[in-house]
């Protein structure tokens, strides 16, 4: 299925089910320059990738931050529930972005096995079987169809909680609504 990538510039571009709750807040404080609230308590929790290169812009207090490598939330997902049950969130804003390293990791099988020789001192059949037996569980395929199907994924498993499916682009550092 083929997902819209839809830029908010304007407070008219947040979809209707995320005006006036904290995703759409979020939007507004990052994309728009809203003036910083203060919160005593997290708002929403938000899952987005581990890269260094992403940055958002939200108040102190507003947001549980889990940052994941594809934004992947499978294995975390104990830390979600935590964020639901105990932190009182009621919205999670999953978070994906381009050229995300987690996309195609074949590709990176031989630099990752001689980072980790040449940087953390492992042997060579220890690095390989490191990468052999882990990025099958850490591939995402494409960004886009990975939010959407972990959206869907954690909408069923936390059906009381609304999820929104967000796409960040690096280039301009912007957060875009998935459709």
């Amino acid at each position: 299925m083929k997902h819209k990538i839809m830029p908010v510039t304007k407070r008219a571009d947040i979809p209707k089910d995320y005006l006036d709750n904290p995703i759409g807040l979020l939007l507004e404080y990052h994309n728009l320059n809203r003036q910083l609230d203060v919160y005593s308590q997290a708002q929403l929790l938000i899952g987005m990738c581990m890269d260094n290169r992403k940055h958002l812009h939200i108040p102190e207090n507003f947001a549980f931050i889990i940052r994941t490598g594809g934004a992947n939330l499978r294995y975390s997902e104990f830390k979600v529930s935590y964020a639901i049950a105990v932190g009182q969130v009621r919205h999670i804003a999953l978070i994906g972005h381009n050229h995300c390293g987690m996309v195609n990791l074949i590709s990176r099988k031989d630099e990752f096995i001689n980072g980790l020789v040449e940087r953390a001192g492992w042997s060579k059949e220890a690095a390989e079987e490191h990468f052999t037996n882990m990025a099958i569980m850490h591939e995402i395929g494409n960004e886009i169809d990975f939010i959407m199907s972990e959206t869907d994924r954690l909408s069923k498993r936390y059906p009381k909680i609304k999820i929104a499916s967000l796409y960040y682009r690096v280039e301009d550092n912007k957060l875009y609504c998935i459709c």
